[in-house]
């Protein structure tokens, strides 16, 4: 057992020229890959070492057993102390490691023995676990409770407190930031004036050790309680409690346990003479451990350099908050912390919540009954709750204000508001408004040059000026473009040439949002994992083109969840990519519990991929799309189209269009459309279905992310998380023929019992009921392959044909292609896609039906 009263000097701050390397923070915290998440003040995420730590741990002692995996790293456990120490500048003897900061808050105020008419004084910005206990003393004790003011700025008022000392007192008791804003209290200041009339100082640096600094000598702390689960990104069940040595020799335990006392007679005891008098025998070594790996990262990175960077980004979030019409911060003056409150109008923040976390934004709701000192003080019944830590990024701060921007402009505009005018957007652009920070350093000023709710002209691609002339009046039948086809290549494409400036007739056979193509259904998959480096360029391109969507669109469309991809052991073709890496099954169900691969296989993993909202992108591209002013006309089928002089003739069940350019995504009808591809093409039908389940978060990220099996004989098994509500998805990458004119029919019960056979030797916990069967058709070409770019023989028909179901990831990316295309730019990056490259090379002539 240590005895070392030596205090650990605390490591000087960083110089603030040192950046953070915030990229690989990110990169070394899973949890960042499934959302933007901004709740550190409740629980941040471990990193990946943080994790390795209590697994193996664990590992360890279903090996050697408890007692002797903790004999085995005794001296790991005792480097825990000294990292504790070194962080607030003490000494390893003056730390107990207990499993919660209300723990250690109990065990210090019972040592401290109070009685009857005992003064304790609380500042306003008491947790609530510390305050129940506070009033539980006062009734059950007779201990006075007085709760000291805050002044202007929202801190405790430091003159109310130097008057109060000036009668006998007990305890003054002061939580550095509290749990209902990012107000941080002048610590230092408070325990100067207890520690000169010898007044002790309990502080709760629950919400603050992690991300500012605390030195207990420098701020006179008598007791210091934390937690490992917030700032500190510990495991949860971990905490800290620190107590100086000269009030231990007043605060003996109210409950000694074998582990702080040693029982040396039948009827005597002695406690041992450092902190861990105050710590019990029963504690998870697993998550101490752990709890040390986050320690020794936070003094790593520097809490100084932590400090600057997370209140520079909470600085932005309110800079952008107070600028999104509806949106009231609730931050005190004195916010200086990385948390940041704030309130919707006349919305109930748990709603706020809700719909944030829908759109991958991971916030929380701090109600008044945990803070009645403090948010009840100030006639607050609820605020939402946002906490930023290293592992976040400028991106994820703006990308919320872009979403609340986003949210305001759909709520006020069904009240009434003007919706923005087509004519906002110039050629070239995309019009969206981005709450900007007055910071000049933040991507936003860079793009603006402004601060509050600023029109950002985001380019849609690169080149010169669009060849069309500013989009005219539509709903005639004539336009520069008619784009064919109104799923997510079609849709995007419609979308991108109207906002370049062109006139754009969009075209689909079926009303809207039927089932009969390939791009219905909620969702869809994205990977950076492909069979070839060709890929690679488009893939990277695709990601880029989901982000420019998810900022025009104001909604996140994209989530993270990694993926598995998998296939026996020596299978020849597997998938590579940039970031991608070959595990073993064991590994594999490490990565992803809630899939079972047995010995014989092996995966790929890809961390970046993820899973698409297909229903809201299209939602999406259909609104841009209109708001940019294409004319769409659902359930208006064409029957065919020629060449008529400089354009093109399209002749559709309700009359002749004529355009400039036409361009096609019709999916299983393009062989009906453009004769050259009815040979090589073919359309196959694919079932896929929903399942639930009694366990549902082992088929959700972060324990199910994406991923595909090749199951010998059988063929290549699909699927998707359980996902916004759905249950987890999956298919088969392959069925029969089917001719595009006859409506596809229901599921049959063969294909039901084949996939639900499937999952329940792949998807143990996809036990539940059978949510939602789906039909839907692939396209397929040779060697799985699609075709982008201009009909061969024509220069005014462009195309994008069968993707073989895997091109709804390339949507946006392959829209904005389409209309590069369709301005005369040259898109070298996609001659491997060409027609030509699929066979089609003859002149098609005129199409089918003229």
């Amino acid at each position: 057992m240590s005895t070392d009263t030596t205090a650990v000097p605390v490591p000087p701050p960083a110089p603030s020229r040192a950046a953070l390397d915030v990229a690989a923070l990110r990169a070394a915290t899973p949890g960042m890959r499934h959302a933007h998440h901004m709740n550190s003040a409740g629980a941040a995420l471990p990193s990946a070492a943080t994790l390795n730590t209590v697994t193996e741990h664990l590992r360890l002692e279903s090996l050697l057993g408890g007692y002797e995996a903790a004999e085995a790293l005794a001296e790991r456990t005792e480097r825990v102390y000294g990292s504790a120490a070194r962080l607030i500048g003490a000494a390893p003897d003056d730390i107990a490691l207990v499993d919660s900061a209300s723990s250690a808050w109990q065990r210090a105020m019972g040592a401290l023995r109070l009685k009857a008419g005992d003064r304790v004084l609380a500042s306003p910005s008491t947790y609530v676990s510390s305050a129940l206990h506070l009033l539980e003393m006062r009734d059950s004790h007779g201990i006075v409770l007085e709760v000291l003011p805050a002044d202007a700025s929202g801190q405790v008022d430091l003159g109310a407190l130097e008057r109060a000392l000036r009668e006998p007192a007990a305890l003054v008791t002061i939580a550095h930031v509290p749990t209902s804003s990012g107000l941080v209290e002048p610590v230092a200041e408070a325990g100067a004036l207890a520690a000169r009339v010898g007044v002790p100082l309990l502080l709760d640096a629950t919400q603050s050790l992690g991300q500012l600094p605390v030195v207990v000598e420098e701020m006179h702390c008598g007791i210091v309680v934390a937690t490992g689960r917030k700032f500190l990104r510990g495991p949860r069940g971990t905490g800290l409690l620190y107590v100086a040595p000269e009030l231990r020799e007043r605060a003996r335990p109210a409950a000694p346990d074998v582990r702080g006392a040693e029982w040396s007679a039948a009827y005597r005891y002695e406690v041992v003479p450092g902190a861990r008098r105050y710590e019990t025998w029963e504690s998870s070594h697993a998550l101490r451990l752990g709890l040390g790996t986050a320690l020794d990262e936070a003094l790593d990175v520097g809490v100084g350099r932590i400090r600057d960077y997370v209140t520079a980004l909470a600085d932005r979030l309110r800079a952008g908050l107070s600028a999104v019409p509806g949106i009231r911060l609730t931050d005190p003056p004195a916010a200086a912390s990385g948390i940041v409150t704030f309130l919707r109008e006349d919305e109930d923040p748990r709603g706020t919540v809700r719909d944030l976390r829908v759109a991958g934004f991971r916030l929380t709701t701090v109600p008044a009954s945990h803070g009645q000192w403090d948010l009840g003080r100030r006639g607050l019944e609820r605020v939402a709750r946002a906490s930023l830590h290293v592992y976040n990024s400028e991106d994820d701060v703006d990308a919320l204000i872009a979403s609340l921007t986003a949210r305001e402009r759909r709520r006020r505009g069904t009240r009434g508001a003007t919706p923005a005018s087509p004519a906002d957007a110039t050629a070239g652009d995309t019009l969206v408004r981005v709450p900007v920070s007055a910071d000049p350093r933040s991507a936003s000023s860079q793009l603006a040059g402004t601060t509050g709710d600023t029109p950002v002209r985001v380019p849609v691609s690169p080149g010169p000026r669009p060849v069309f002339a500013q989009s005219t009046a539509t709903g005639g039948g004539r336009a520069d473009v008619i784009v064919v086809g109104a799923g997510v290549h079609g849709s995007s494409a419609a979308w991108h040439l109207a906002a370049r400036g062109a006139s754009v007739i969009h075209l689909d056979r079926f009303p809207a949002g039927h089932t009969e193509g390939s791009s219905h259904g909620r969702t869809r998959m994205i990977r950076r994992a492909y069979p070839a480096e060709v890929w690679d360029g488009l893939v990277d391109t695709a990601y880029g083109a989901w982000e420019e969507l998810e900022l025009a669109a104001g909604q996140r469309l994209v989530t993270t969840t990694g993926g598995l991809y998998a296939r026996a052991t020596g299978t020849p073709g597997t998938l590579r990519g940039p970031g991608c890496e070959n595990v073993d099954h064991t590994r594999a169900a490490e990565l992803f519990p809630g899939l079972r691969l047995c010995e014989g296989f092996a995966a790929v993993h890809d961390p970046a991929a993820g899973v698409i909202d297909a229903q809201a992108s299209l939602t999406a591209l259909a609104a841009l799309g209109r708001a940019h002013g294409v004319d769409r006309r659902d359930g208006c089928a064409v029957l065919g189209w020629r060449r008529d002089g400089e354009g093109v003739r399209v002749d559709t069940e309700r009359g002749v269009l004529y355009a400039d350019r036409l361009v096609v995504c019709a999916g299983p009808w393009t062989g009906e459309l453009l004769p050259a591809f009815a040979r090589p093409l073919s359309v196959v039908r694919i079932v896929n279905l929903h399942l639930g389940s009694s366990r549902r978060y082992l088929l959700e990220p972060p324990l199910l992310g994406a991923f595909s099996v090749d199951v010998p004989d059988i063929g290549l098994l699909y699927g998707i998380p359980a996902f916004d509500g759905a249950g987890v998805k999956i298919g088969l990458d392959h069925g029969p023929r089917e001719v595009p004119s006859v409506p596809a029919g229901p599921v049959t019960e063969a294909e039901r019992d084949r996939l639900l056979g499937l999952a329940s030797r792949f998807l143990p916990a996809a036990d539940g009921p059978l949510e939602e069967t789906i039909t839907c058709r692939y396209t397929m070409a040779p060697n799985n392959r699609f075709a982008v770019g201009r009909l061969p023989g024509e220069d005014r028909v462009f195309v994008a044909a069968a993707c073989s179901g895997h091109g709804f990831k390339f949507g946006p990316a392959l829209g904005a292609a389409l209309a590069d295309l369709a301005e005369g730019r040259e898109r070298p990056d996609l001659d491997f896609l060409s027609p030509a490259a699929m066979g089609v090379t003859d002149r098609p002539g005129p199409g089918a039906g003229a």
